[in-house]
């Protein structure tokens, strides 16, 4: 196992179909999804449907996205005694800044939201990655310097997101990217959040990513370049150099795909110019098709189910290969493999 290898100790979930990382990933599992009418109209005068999670109160904003944030944290730290908070770095993920109608306050005022929600503070290391769908993979890798190179036992990342406001919906809908009952080619907004608690590979069985890599694609979704998958291939060609894998060595993919065409596109042009070796199978997971698309967190979702496949022996093998990109072209790839330290 690589020497750069950082373990997932623990994952805290919120979704549509759970609020909880066991709940969400049984429902992952059985394919399930809770869509609801929002309170809001399309062009065609009929509401618009998402995957609202159900909390207590109909909270909006910061609030909401922070209440999400702490459920979250909470599952992730539950063998962590709340004194030793402090002592943690935290790594928080939200949308990227170029989002449409991306809320106000998430770089400066989440942060200390989300502290006060929990009654504890975190380390002063605290980092915030505006990168949507790409910020778990680009934190694991934050995260990886920060137990490698500065001696940091346990490190947390968090993320929390919604599409569901009014200034992004327009956007999307306007754009034709929300599935409607006019469009098939889109994907049906969603929010969540997650957390997961990194640390060093040790003696027991651990979800482990031993390699991340990073790429551009020229040709993104609103470009009208020809897409090669020149961007994911190096990001995935990557993570599997960094682990000293080869493609066909892995025995599943998870990706953040929401069920735009382009996505599904751009993996099956990156498998056919990396994978050199015939298999008999390559299945491919993508929990936003009972999420919908939740930005931030997709990654969230992604490396819960794959911890929770391996845990629960459903996973097709221990070797997992994730994912994920975003409309600005970046996309990110993690090398997973499931086992204790040899």
């Amino acid at each position: 196992m690589s020497e750069s290898a950082v373990a997932i100790l623990r994952s805290g979930l919120i979704t549509s179909v759970g609020l909880n990382a066991a709940a969400s990933c049984a429902a992952f599992r059985a394919k399930l999804s809770n869509p609801s009418e929002t309170r809001f109209i399309d062009s065609r005068g009929e509401w618009i449907k998402a995957h609202q999670v159900p909390l207590q109160q109909p909270w909006r904003g910061l609030t909401r996205l922070a209440k999400m944030a702490a459920m979250a944290i909470d599952e992730a730290l539950e063998d962590v005694r709340k004194s030793q908070w402090h002592e943690l770095p935290l790594i928080l993920c939200v949308a990227e800044a170029e989002r449409p109608g991306r809320m106000a306050g998430l770089d400066d005022q989440l942060r200390q939201q989300i502290q006060s929600e929990l009654g504890a503070s975190f380390a002063p290391q605290v980092l915030t990655v505006p990168q949507g769908r790409v910020g778990v993979a680009i934190a694991l890798a934050q995260a990886r310097g920060l137990i490698e190179r500065n001696g940091v036992p346990f490190v947390l990342v968090a993320a929390t997101d919604s599409l569901l406001s009014w200034p992004t919906l327009l956007y999307y809908e306007q754009t034709d990217r929300l599935l409607t009952a006019s469009n098939s080619n889109g994907f049906m907004p969603g929010e969540g959040a997650g957390a997961l608690l990194l640390g060093r590979p040790g003696d027991h069985a651990a979800l482990v990513c031993t390699g991340i890599g990073f790429g551009r694609e020229a040709a993104h979704i609103d470009s009208e370049e020809p897409l090669r998958a020149d961007g994911l291939s190096r990001a995935v060609k990557t993570a599997l150099t960094e682990a000293g894998q080869e493609i066909h060595q892995m025995d599943f993919r998870i990706t953040d795909n929401a069920g735009e065409q382009y996505y599904f596109k751009e993996a099956a042009l990156a498998l056919s110019r990396l994978l050199r070796v015939r298999k008999e199978g390559f299945d491919i997971w993508h929990p936003a098709e009972c999420t919908g698309e939740v930005g931030a967190v997709s990654g969230m979702t992604i490396l819960s189910l794959a911890k929770a496949a391996c845990e629960k022996h459903y996973a097709h093998g221990p070797n997992i290969l994730a994912h994920m990109g975003n409309d600005a072209g970046q996309r990110a790839a993690l090398s997973l493999r499931y086992g204790a330290a040899a």
